[in-house]
């Protein structure tokens, strides 16, 4: 544009001062702002972003704690650590995986799943993420592999702590087992603890290691690396090692328990030992047993499969889980609630014809000819039922339970152990609310000698022979001490009883061992400071019809082993002072005093004198059996001469 009037051009420049003034403010303003951002972000949020940074490039990592060791109450291992001696492979930094496992396998043996497993997390996993191959190898081929390891790209040797049960199946029951963390795991526990996220993490799963799983876990330690940008691990900078877990020690004796399962061998059954005194249990045996270490190495189905399917019930823990009608072990209970409540004295007889009828129906005594007059002293050493039938009519079933609980049975213990059994001390009530039902005179009858509705477990009933041995309220004591610190005692106050009238049942299963018509005469202990008091029990698990007694009850021997009656029997010895208690139960065993008894004495013996029972503490008619069957028994102990105090077993 072209401007000839001298006030156009004064305009036009006075127009393009007011734009290069506006453009300029512009450009100071975006100046300002730039420079108030960077000084607040540099300045200001300096920390910030140091943070941030620092953060790309340090890393964090968690580092398992060692799980804390356990040991009997002698200082025994019962679960340790051992060095886990295993192979990584790292992918990025071989150019053929495959060919590295070849010559891997040219080194050394590595099973076959291994390799698959491998094979799968390689593939899933980053690049530079390391993965086990095998572990838990012997030390000489791992020594062999890292001889190695410069011609094999990839490999890595590496060396941590695994879990080992160096008693292998003489305490399975008790200590449990580990294994490694599961999403089903995760998915049922409200555990916040971040180890559950490391990979191959093992936590407990039965026993004392499920249920004192915090206490033994520790907490975690922590690694600072330094990574690149991709995160690959450049170098280490700082290691905090974990505080490891609590040191348990029980009050299980190893010697005694192994002597219980021996003794034990080729049955279905469980024995419970505990210690008048203090309330230790000092055996709790269910037999027969599986050695833990398979499951923490992962167990093969085929080997689960037979110990699952296995009749005998080995991953059962019978003495604390498997509840059983207590029989005839349970006539001392009607007894003392007769005595206690003055329906009974101990002079009072009853007659036992060999049956007992009630509102038209006919209760049998297991001598089918009958007792004659017995009093109650003489039905308990004779196990009479009929006089136990008459009694509880006079008593009740609501005054029998109670007393029942008043001496262990029906309770809930507490242990760390798992599924422990409460039982069942049967009331009106709890029929009523149980099966919706009214309580029948019939189901009195057959709780006076423990069958019906009254169970109870191996550890109940060896509380319950304490408590009659000591008039105690003694408590079942499984942990002696957590990292040094005592647990307290189970000595127990003294019972609400009459100690009179715990007199009467005292000498009366003094009198099963130790008379000529006592049901367990032959099994008894001859050496008197040594004696033991104790009942006998024989459970049917099934009914014997009318027609069957016309004709001749058939005898266990002749029945198919699941419809065999269970045998029981319990003990405490000396009688005159306990010092320990005894309960076997020997399922579809027979007869309580042919099968039970001669186990629990034998137990009971070594109990006492901490070695194979002496021969002379026998009656001198069994003396040649009993050497022969502990000819038998000696191969099956375990060798104590081979396991250290660190949990090695030595070769």
């Amino acid at each position: 544009m072209k401007y000839n009037n001298p006030n156009d051009i004064i305009n036009a420049a006075q127009k393009l001062s007011r734009r290069a003034l506006l453009v300029g403010a512009l450009q100071l303003g975006v100046v300002t702002a730039l420079g108030a951002r960077m000084r607040f972000l540099q300045v200001k949020e300096a920390k910030k972003f140091r943070l941030l940074a620092e953060e790309n490039r340090i890393n964090m990592r968690l580092l398992p704690p060692a799980r804390g060791i356990m040991f009997d109450r002698d200082g025994r291992p019962v679960a340790a650590n051992v060095p886990n001696y295993r192979i990584l492979l790292v992918r990025e930094e071989t150019e053929d995986v495959e060919q590295v496992l070849t010559q891997l396998q040219k080194l050394i043996a590595i099973n076959p799943n291994d390799l698959e497993k491998a094979r799968r997390e390689l593939s899933r996993r980053s690049a530079f993420v390391p993965v086990t191959v095998t572990e838990n190898l012997s030390w000489s081929d791992f020594a062999r592999v890292a001889a190695n390891a410069p011609a094999l790209p990839g490999l890595l040797t590496d060396v941590g702590l695994s879990r080992i049960y160096p008693q292998k199946e003489n305490l399975a029951h008790v200590v449990g087992y580990v294994g490694p963390v599961s999403e089903h795991y995760l998915s049922r526990t409200k555990d916040p603890d971040p180890l559950l996220q490391i990979p191959r993490f093992q936590v407990g799963k039965t026993g004392v290691e499920a249920q004192m799983e915090h206490g033994l876990r520790g907490s975690a330690g922590h690694q600072r690396i330094e990574v690149n940008a991709v995160g690959r691990v450049m170098r280490e900078l700082e290691r905090t090692e974990g505080q490891p877990g609590a040191t348990v020690k029980l009050t299980i004796d190893s010697k005694i328990q192994n002597f219980a399962l021996a003794r034990m061998d080729g049955l279905s059954a469980s024995a419970v030992v505990i210690d008048c005194a203090t309330g230790d249990l000092l055996a709790v045996a269910s037999s027969p047993s599986f050695d833990p270490n398979l499951f923490v190495r992962g167990i093969s189905s085929k080997n689960y499969n037979a110990l699952r399917d296995d009749i005998f019930g080995p991953l059962r823990a019978k003495a604390v889980q498997g509840t059983y009608a207590p029989a005839s072990t349970f006539k001392m209970i009607t007894a003392l609630a007769a005595l206690e409540d003055g329906v009974l004295s101990p002079d009072d007889t009853v007659f036992c014809p060999g049956h007992f009828e009630i509102s038209n129906n006919r209760f049998h005594c297991w001598k089918r000819q009958g007792h004659g007059a017995l009093n109650v002293e003489d039905s308990i050493a004779q196990s009479c039922d009929v006089f136990f039938y008459s009694i509880s009519q006079k008593v009740g079933i609501d005054k029998i339970s109670a007393m029942a609980r008043r001496f262990g049975l029906g309770e809930y213990h507490d242990l760390p152990l798992s599924a422990i059994s409460r039982g069942v001390a049967p009331t009106r009530a709890w029929k009523q609310k149980s099966f919706d039902k009214a309580w029948l005179i019939g189901d009195t009858v057959n709780a006076s000698i423990g069958q019906g509705y009254v169970l109870a477990s191996p550890l109940q009933l060896a509380i319950m022979a304490a408590r009659l041995g000591t008039g105690r309220a003694v408590q079942p004591r499984l942990l002696q001490s957590i990292d040094d610190t005592a647990m307290s005692l189970g000595t127990g106050a003294p019972l609400d009883v009459d100690p009179a009238h715990l007199k009467v049942v005292q000498r009366a299963m003094f009198a099963v061992t130790n008379t000529k018509k006592g049901t367990a005469y032959s099994k008894r202990i001859v050496s008197p400071n040594l004696q033991m008091a104790g009942k006998t029990g024989t459970a049917q698990v099934r009914r014997i019809t009318a027609e069957e007694r016309l004709t001749g009850v058939i005898s266990n021997e002749d029945l198919p082993w699941e419809k065999r009656d269970h045998a029981l029997f319990v003990n405490y010895a000396p009688h005159d002072n306990p010092k320990v208690a005894v309960a076997v139960v020997v399922e579809h065993g027979g007869g309580g005093s042919s099968t039970a008894a001669p186990i629990a004495r034998d137990i009971t013996l070594f109990a006492l004198t901490g070695q194979m029972p002496e021969l002379s503490h026998y009656p001198s008619g069994v003396k040649a059996q009993i050497k022969e069957e502990q000819g038998e028994l000696a191969p099956k102990l375990f060798d104590w001469s081979t396991l250290d105090r660190k949990g090695q077993v030595q070769t």
